[in-house]
């Protein structure tokens, strides 16, 4: 069985993928401190809580927190005694090449969320990423990442705004009911709500222009069905496109060094 791995700013996330679908997904806090040990023991105390009996083979990783490689490399090797292959790495292949500027570095998850997004939907995509960041990533008509736009995430806007202003409060984003707020929490509520609504289909409309092509809208990332429902921004929203990512770049890999 694969064991997928996705880690990111705030959240690690592992899913067991038993070649049809995943049996489980566990996550936990990004710590680069957290050794390989510290894995395993959390690891199998949750697989056993579930009642899983699983036989990893093969593991991937896709990190955009360099420092925190090494101890899941390390959690690999021997735990599952497997080598793992980490996406940006040049022993681990892609689908597609991207196409930037010469000497830029896409991050993974960047890559992960581009072949999942164009084994489901084909090209021509806008694939709308609400993580610690919400990025938007363009895909062309043969899979290929282009280029998209980084702009602060949700959670981190809140948190700047309750850290910058002392006046204000630490509020959780949520759809108000109405767009003018009468009392400070509706208030900051509205702001980050619609205005996140207006960045996203600003962004993406202008990428529309831009690109000159009709183009699908994948949206992703825990936040992506609230803001859903603040407007139509997405075409589908996908929950599960970045471990799905990991599968196909691992088939893709299985597949080629064995021919």
């Amino acid at each position: 069985m694969l064991l997928c791995i996705d880690c990111g700013n705030t959240n690690t996330v592992f899913s067991i993928w038993d070649g049809s679908q995943f049996l489980c997904t566990l996550r936990t806090s990004t710590e680069h401190q957290r050794t390989a040990d510290q894995y395993f023991t959390w690891y199998k105390t949750l697989i056993t809580h579930h009642g899983l009996d699983v036989d990893i083979t093969d593991v991937i990783i896709s990190s955009t927190v360099p420092r925190v490689v090494f101890n899941l490399r390390v959690f690999a090797d021997r735990y599952f005694n497997t080598r793992p292959y980490v996406v940006g790495k040049p022993d681990c292949l892609l689908p597609v090449e991207p196409r930037v500027d010469a000497g830029t570095t896409v991050g993974p998850d960047r890559l992960v969320n581009t072949a999942g997004a164009f084994d489901r939907h084909g090209g021509d995509l806008v694939v709308v990423d609400f993580g610690t960041a919400t990025t938007f990533d363009v895909v062309a008509e043969d899979g290929a990442y282009v280029g998209g736009v980084i702009a602060p995430g949700v959670n981190l806007s809140l948190e700047a705004l309750h850290m910058a202003a002392a006046a204000l409060p630490h509020v959780d984003i949520t759809k108000p009911a109405k767009v003018i707020g009468q009392n400070t929490v509706d208030c900051m509520q509205s702001g980050v709500f619609w205005g996140y609504v207006g960045l996203i289909r600003g962004i993406t409309t202008r990428i529309r222009e831009e690109y000159a092509k009709p183009m699908q809208i994948i949206g992703t990332g825990g936040l992506a069905p609230l803001f859903a429902t603040g407007d139509v921004l997405f075409d589908t929203i996908e929950d599960d496109l970045t471990m799905h990512g990991l599968t196909v770049i691992h088939a893709y890999n299985k597949e080629n060094r064995s021919q």
